[in-house]
């Protein structure tokens, strides 16, 4: 499957911004979804995973409670709302697939997008 990710971009601290993955796939439902993120020389972390009908959710504990994973099957596409963004928050965000399991470890993910970038400004 084939993923793009956008919607990222430039904004102050306290604002929100969704980001959006589209799959190539009409078995789109067939794939667990999850959102990582990456700065400078430190290893992609994860943010959050939904399950394939969307029914179960999971979260980093830095982003809980400002940020929602959700799914539109129909669509194909994955969403990401970030509210209450920090400059921490600041990094690549990189959606993945993979069609085992709810988990969080990226190497356990078989299929990536290209990374969309959100800068947080204080």
């Amino acid at each position: 499957v084939q993923l793009q990710a956008s919607g990222g971009g430039l904004v102050q601290a306290g604002g929100s911004l969704r980001l959006s993955c589209a799959a190539s796939e009409r078995t789109f439902s067939s794939y667990v979804m999850g959102w990582f993120r990456q700065t400078p020389g430190k290893e992609r972390e994860f943010v959050a995973v939904i399950g394939w009908v969307g029914g179960r959710t999971y979260y980093a504990d830095s982003v809980k409670g400002r940020f929602t994973i959700s799914r539109d099957n129909a669509k194909n596409t994955v969403y990401l709302q970030m509210n209450s963004l920090k400059p921490e928050d600041t990094a690549v965000y990189y959606c993945a697939a993979n069609l085992h399991a709810i988990v969080v470890d990226p190497a356990l993910y078989d299929y990536w997008g290209q990374g969309t970038q959100v800068t947080v400004s204080s």
